[in-house]
């Protein structure tokens, strides 16, 4: 896991690793990535909050468990010291339900030795999904605008 030949040297690196993660031809895969994660690995999200490489393991195979398909075009990405920024669409099938794209952002840092050491991606998931419920997203917007503004 700690090999020293899986370090994130740059942008058009992990652009092309983060690319590889989701595809059209199935469930996502993770394999590649994971060994350019820390042990000591800090992961949130509008979910869930993780510390650790083996519990985010385990979120990424539940992850891979209830999708049918997942798939994610990186829309931007810069790489500013450890900190990398991306904007991204993520198109989702669960089992039993329709395509949903989450429209969200991800930050990573990285470690003195190039390793992802925190990752905090940012997203509505509840609003991107049910604007795909026929009926339902008019209701959960209209509701939204009423309690926050």
């Amino acid at each position: 896991m700690n090999d020293e030949a899986f370090v994130i040297k740059d942008l058009e690196q992990f652009i092309a690793l983060w690319s590889k993660t989701y595809n059209t031809e199935g469930k996502p895969d993770w394999s590649h990535i994971l060994p350019y994660y820390d042990e000591k690995l800090y992961f949130r999200d509008s979910v869930q909050e993780i510390r650790g490489f083996a519990e985010f393991q385990e979120m990424t195979a539940r992850l891979a468990r209830r999708s049918s398909e997942l798939e994610m075009n990186i829309l931007s990405a810069v790489m500013d010291g450890r900190t990398i920024f991306m904007a991204w669409e993520m198109t989702i099938l669960f089992k039993k339900t329709r395509r949903s794209v989450v429209y969200g952002a991800s930050r990573l840092t990285l470690n003195e030795k190039g390793k992802i050491i925190e990752q905090r991606d940012y997203y509505d998931l509840w609003g991107d999904i049910f604007d795909n419920v026929p009926g339902f997203g008019k209701l959960y917007r209209r509701f939204m605008r009423k309690v926050f503004g």
